[in-house]
């Protein structure tokens, strides 16, 4: 017999308990208006009567708590079964079961082919990154190495040397945005893979600093760190020190000369905390919330040269190593960028 030509057996259940409540109700009236019964008799047959219905509502209870606990069991095999890619093991009927079973699998189904529509995108991006990388590594390598030579040649020539210079210059910033974008999108998609161990923040600190200090030198700006070496996060260290690059090579390029720059690191309960704080111009309260997004650029810094990917790249790297940054600043005073490193 189908299913959809017999009624489920929790269903006949249920109506068997209908039935027989429907019964002692009946019954219990029937006996009170016909048969003669005297005060004593009637409170007799009364307390039968609750007697009965307590009865046959727990055993109802216990019943209904049956059909949960099998129904639920169902559902949590059901459930292992499709999430495993097990074919169902009975065929569809017209029951609450069989329909989750059936919207389940589809779902399963939607998810596994947007799943593999994903993975088809992804390797479409690594292998349009890798031509990007590929083609432009030369052309600009070229570019580069031809302007040095001409600098060389024309560093008498007053008109022809400027322009050199601004040739060169536009090459370096192109190759910094082909490379910046690159890294980002070997990290979006998954290609760059954070190595997460327990290590003290002053390496990354100190390495970052190194690679910024001739800049900040020749700026006389000052750099100052505050870092404990016992302080640990869990973190990609070559990684964390690309941000603190980033955020250092900022802080040089909007701090005036005789500025300063100054790294602390303190541990709480949960993070490490780097602050990079320079007196640089600041930013201002509206544009605050705006800094951290793909090629965005402050109004008050139109005049040197970026691109706006630097803070983008930063959060991007804190955030994939389960960290998160934010940023204070006071225009014409400075800016403290925060960086919170998870402990372990």
């Amino acid at each position: 017999m189908k299913g959809q030509e017999r009624l489920p057996h929790t269903r006949l259940v249920n109506l068997g308990f209908a039935a027989a409540f429907i019964i002692l109700v009946l019954a219990y009236v029937t006996c009170i208006i016909l048969l003669d019964t005297t005060g004593s008799s009637i409170l007799g047959l009364s307390l039968l009567f609750i007697l009965c219905m307590l009865i046959l509502g727990g055993a109802w209870s216990w019943s209904l708590r049956q059909q949960l606990t099998s129904f639920m069991g169902k559902v949590e095999t059901l459930v292992d079964n499709a999430t495993l890619g097990r074919e169902p093991n009975y065929n569809y009927e017209e029951t609450l079961l069989s329909s989750i079973e059936h919207k389940l699998m589809r779902y399963i189904e939607i998810a596994r082919v947007n799943g593999q529509n994903l993975e088809t995108e992804k390797n479409k991006i690594k292998e349009l990154i890798s031509d990007i990388s590929h083609q432009t590594k030369t052309p600009l390598s070229n570019i580069m190495i031809y302007s040095q030579l001409l600098e060389e040649n024309l560093v008498h020539d007053e008109h022809a040397l400027p322009l050199v210079l601004q040739v060169k210059k536009q090459s370096e910033k192109l190759d910094w945005l082909i490379q910046s974008l690159v890294k980002l999108s070997r990290l979006e998609t998954g290609m760059i893979s954070l190595h997460m161990v327990s290590s003290p923040v002053i390496r990354a600190v100190s390495e970052a600093v190194s690679q910024i200090f001739i800049q900040a030198e020749s700026s006389c700006i000052t750099i100052s760190i505050s870092c404990e070496a016992h302080i640990t996060a869990h973190h990609d260290s070559k990684w964390t020190t690309e941000v603190l690059f980033n955020l250092l090579e900022n802080a040089v390029k909007y701090t005036g000369a005789g500025g300063s720059i100054h790294i602390t690191a303190e541990a709480n309960e949960m993070f490490v905390r780097l602050d990079i704080a320079d007196t640089g111009r600041g930013i201002s309260q509206e544009e605050l919330p705006q800094i951290f997004k793909r090629f965005y650029r402050g109004n008050n810094v139109r005049d040197i040269d970026g691109v706006g990917i630097g803070l983008f790249l930063a959060r991007e790297i804190i955030t994939a190593q389960g960290g998160h940054m934010k940023a204070a600043s006071v225009p014409g005073q400075g800016t403290v960028f925060s960086i919170f490193l998870p402990l372990c």
